[in-house]
């Protein structure tokens, strides 16, 4: 494969990439936020995630897009403001347009914020001649009276400019064919630039305070030309809506309220899905098993497929499932709707108290979905201090291999121990304790984030730019495709691919024995002193610890042992895992114990691995392990103490 050569078109060598033949190179640009990787999904039919959120895209994404016979490599280069900051999006969409790599570049512009991102287009046009401007939005824009000639737009930038509808095929076909035009050399730009640049090196010249008022003024003048806005207050509804969202006095309440009904409809929804779901893996496995059994299978063969792997596996696909199918869509809408920048826009002086970047709330809100995925977002800012400072406090909120964890404890205590006939009080307190164990969560992140500023990673917070999305109507069908299959069955799928082995691994450790004790009893009877000092015991600490691929194991971990069986145990119901927790010493202190701990312990091995290629440091990864993992035993230590001193008095 090759890269296009920004003057002639032609290929040059470059192995780095999979892709086997192509024509030109076009680098797709724009400010974040406008829909750039939605076109690009658009052209090239791939699905990268794109969201109504800033920081979305951190690295260059690829895509084949065929066109008349001929083959355009897009390359949908991350969102940024401005080609002369140092975040990490700014410095590999700069260098990607600087080396020469993109034949042409299409600049991605929202037709409701022309003014605005004319900025980072008159940027461009003064780094590459072959310049493609791109209107995208037009159906918001027309919705707010909005209305742009772009004809004349083209001809006051010198550039070829082009209206689209991200989601309408036709539009995007304009695009492509004005592609093939400016690279084929049917069309030849001709901006008119406004020279910002000083030297070889393109660095901005001294006193570049006035050459950027240049650029705004230009930006305002061309604006004012082919712009025609019917009503002036179009974005009235949007202010007053963020009036109240992001305000002192409900800003905080509001996204409480929030998040406190999506956990309780995830509790509320997810009961008996899982249930079914369970007895179904039962129905199935016997008739199964029997087949096994008639083609004289050896039995200890059948213990492990069946005890081992297929239980190991049909036991997360029936906890995880349900709550993810509910909770992920429930979290997506928030997103395409705008109200996480609006989450993270409230957490923003938090932050800054805490002398670390105010976008570490969007790279916290990531993690929500998937620590190793919250670790990659932190590309999103710019100082290294405080970037570090992000990585390392992003495992303090629970993704989704731990919600479900979470969430199942709290059902299992709060639904089974309240009388019958309760069960949207006992769901409203499971959704409330879920939510506190979250905000604990979100503390220690404000305080260890706070305390790394101030030791080992010292240093003050700079100045840092949320944007406040427009709100936008959901999309339905694209939210559950995107939450259903990018998210709940591909973290499910992942769960899987490590569930195997660690299935196999739990037969081997309960059916193995010496002087009659599996080997998990004797590891179990090892942790079981230091255990108790938390609240726990031996074997919920081994489960733990065995969880180290996946969380989600830890609890049928934990049934195994109480039960002494050699397999994953089979419960189908809510009461039954009650009581064998309950006649194996389980109390409310218990699991509110197991839940901190399940918040406050180690990354899991992907989240781990990921700190790893982020930091490039064993040492960082280590002390990310580390900082949770001491936070957690200390609180519980401190819980069960305080527990027991209470008792006393009583």
């Amino acid at each position: 494969m090759g890269l296009s050569n920004s003057s002639t078109g032609k290929k040059v060598s470059n192995n780095s990439k999979n892709f086997s033949h192509y024509d030109f190179t076009v680098a797709i640009a724009g400010n974040p936020n406008v829909g750039k990787s939605t076109i690009f999904n658009g052209l090239t039919g791939l699905n990268q995630h794109t969201g109504n959120w800033t920081g979305k895209t951190v690295e260059n994404a690829n895509g084949i897009c065929h066109y008349h016979n001929q083959n355009f490599l897009l390359v949908d280069i991350p969102g940024t403001y401005s080609l002369f900051a140092d975040s990490e999006e700014e410095k590999i969409a700069r260098d990607f347009i600087l080396n020469g790599n993109a034949y042409a570049t299409v600049v991605i512009v929202d037709a409701t914020l022309l003014e605005r991102n004319l900025n980072l287009v008159f940027q461009i046009m003064n780094l590459t001649k072959n310049v493609i401007v791109c209107v995208n939005l037009l159906d918001e824009a027309k919705k707010k009276g909005i209305s742009i000639n772009l004809s004349k737009l083209s001809n006051l930038l010198g550039v070829p400019v082009v209206g689209t509808i991200a989601r309408k095929k036709k539009t995007l076909n304009n695009l492509i064919s004005t592609i093939s035009d400016v690279c084929n050399k049917k069309i030849s730009p001709s901006p008119n630039n406004i020279n910002i640049f000083h030297d070889s090196n393109n660095n901005m010249e001294e006193g570049s305070k006035e050459v950027l008022k240049k650029i705004f003024e230009k930006s305002h003048e061309i604006v004012s030309e082919v712009v025609t806005i019917k009503d002036e207050n179009y974005n009235e509804r949007d202010k007053k809506i963020d009036k109240v969202l992001t305000s002192k006095k409900f800003g905080i309440p509001i996204m409480i309220l929030f998040l406190c009904l999506i956990f309780w409809i995830t509790i509320i929804g997810a009961n008996y899905p899982s249930e079914l779901l369970s007895m179904l893996f039962t129905n199935i496995e016997i008739p199964i098993k029997s087949f096994f059994v008639y083609i004289n299978t050896p039995s200890w063969l059948i213990s492990l497929l069946f005890d081992g792997i297929y239980r190991t596996v049909t036991w997360i696909v029936s906890v995880m499932l349900p709550p993810m199918a509910i909770f992920f869509p429930l979290f997506t809408l928030l997103e395409d709707l705008g109200y996480l920048p609006r989450i993270a826009f409230n957490l923003d002086k938090c932050f800054k108290k805490c002398c670390s970047s105010g976008k570490q709330a969007l790279t916290m809100c990531m993690g929500f979905g998937c620590n190793a995925a919250g670790v990659v977002g932190c590309r999103i800012i710019s100082s290294k201090r405080e970037r570090l400072i992000a990585i390392l406090t992003n495992n303090f909120v629970p993704c989704n291999g731990r919600f479900p964890f979470l969430i199942t404890i709290a059902t299992i205590f709060f639904t089974s121990a309240v009388k019958a006939g309760e069960s949207l009080k006992s769901s409203l307190i499971a959704a409330f304790i879920v939510f506190v164990i979250i905000c604990i969560g979100v503390g220690f992140t404000f305080l260890v984030s706070y305390i790394l500023s101030k030791t080992v990673l010292n240093g003050s917070a700079d100045c840092t730019l949320l944007e406040l999305p427009p709100y936008r109507k959901p999309q339905i069908g694209k939210i559950l495709v995107r939450s259903l299959l990018d998210r709940t069955l591909f973290v499910l799928g992942r769960a899987l691919s490590v569930a195997i082995p660690a299935g196999i691994l739990i037969w081997i450790l309960s059916n193995v024995q010496i002087d009659n004790i599996s080997i998990l009893t004797y590891i179990a009877t090892f942790f079981d002193p230091f255990a108790k000092l938390m609240g726990l015991d031996g074997y919920i600490l081994t489960a733990f610890i065995l969880g180290i691929p996946a969380n989600e194991i830890v609890l049928p971990i934990i049934l195994m042992c109480y039960t002494s069986a050699s397999s994953l145990v089979d419960t189908s119901s809510i009461q039954n895992l009650f009581e064998i927790l309950v006649s194996n010493g389980w109390t409310i202190i218990t699991a509110i114990n197991v839940m901190l701990f399940s918040l406050l312990h180690f990354p899991c091995a992907t989240t781990l691995l990921t700190i790893k290629n982020e930091t490039k440091s064993w040492r960082w990864t280590a002390i990310s392990f580390l900082i949770p993992t001491i936070i957690g035993i200390v609180s519980c230590m401190l819980i069960n103490l305080i527990y027991h001193i209470v008792l006393i008095f009583i």
